[in-house]
């Protein structure tokens, strides 16, 4: 039995499935966790999120939700609209879309395996956080996206100003904070607020504005944190206990897969 690491899949469900095959994943005693944006971009989103689907009845697989996981499920509610860079079409009409999207919202937006010290979610763990900071609006967010009325909620998340923690705030700024920290961070200024916007890699980018996992973490030392969103950090050094997932497969590069037990890295090259 191994446990694998994979993100942003995008939709490349042909480099998906040969990645898996080299690796040699079983999906009858294997398990795999996937760091999110499953979907969009990539021509093949109905199948990734039927694979995976299939995987989670037998319980063997782990996600966490993307930004473009979170933009399906508004395009599904009405509450956003479709554009053709999504290459949501298919999905959208397929005959179980309801159950696929279903599935989909809900899913967390953070994975704790406090046994073997994994944390794993899309963009990061905000450095204002503690653990338990992060597991609390985490589950706050899925009880939210479970419910009936999600739509109303999705409507009210979509925010780029809320970008500094304060157990002040109020408690949708809360959500619509910990939303952006989780999906869609990846630069922070010296006190911690983040910044929307920036999306190069560090190369290109000069101080005050950090890249969050260089900035001082609450998390204690002994976890590794996995997370994806952030395509171009190829050659960037990244300390422990963070490791980058995403290596920019629907941009033309490749998809990695991270194998726990033995920290060996697969990769498929982009193929169409």
């Amino acid at each position: 039995m191994s446990t694998y690491f994979t993100s942003d899949i995008h939709g490349c469900y042909k480099e998906f499935k040969l990645l898996l095959e080299k690796s040699s994943f079983n999906c009858k005693k294997d398990y795999l966790w996937v760091a999110g944006d499953l979907v969009s971009r990539g021509p093949d989103s109905l199948k990734v999120l039927r694979y995976l689907y299939s995987l989670s009845l037998n319980n063997r697989v782990q996600i966490v939700l993307g930004n473009h996981d979170l933009n399906l499920i508004a395009v599904h509610a009405g509450v956003k609209n479709n554009k053709k860079e999504n290459f949501f079409d298919e999905l959208l009409s397929s005959y179980d879309s309801d159950e696929l999207i279903n599935w989909l919202r809900h899913q967390n937006l953070l994975k704790v395996d406090q046994n073997r010290k994994i944390i794993m979610s899309h963009a990061g763990i905000s450095p204002q956080w503690d653990i338990s900071t992060a597991k609390t609006y985490a589950l706050k967010i899925k009880e939210f996206l479970s419910h009936n009325s999600y739509s109303l909620f999705l409507e009210s998340m979509y925010n780029n100003k809320v970008v500094f923690w304060d157990v002040n705030l109020n408690g949708l700024d809360k959500l619509r904070y910990s939303m952006n920290a989780f999906t869609r961070m990846r630069y922070c200024y010296p006190n911690g607020r983040l910044n929307m916007f920036y999306k190069q890699s560090p190369n290109l980018v000069k101080y005050p504005l950090q890249p969050w996992f260089f900035m001082k973490h609450n998390i204690p030392k002994d976890y590794s944190v996995f997370f994806g969103h952030w395509s171009n950090l190829k050659g960037i050094y990244i300390p422990e206990p963070f490791v980058s997932l995403d290596s920019g497969c629907c941009w033309g590069e490749e998809i990695i897969l991270f194998r726990w037990e033995d920290k060996k890295i697969f990769s498929q090259k982009f193929l169409s």
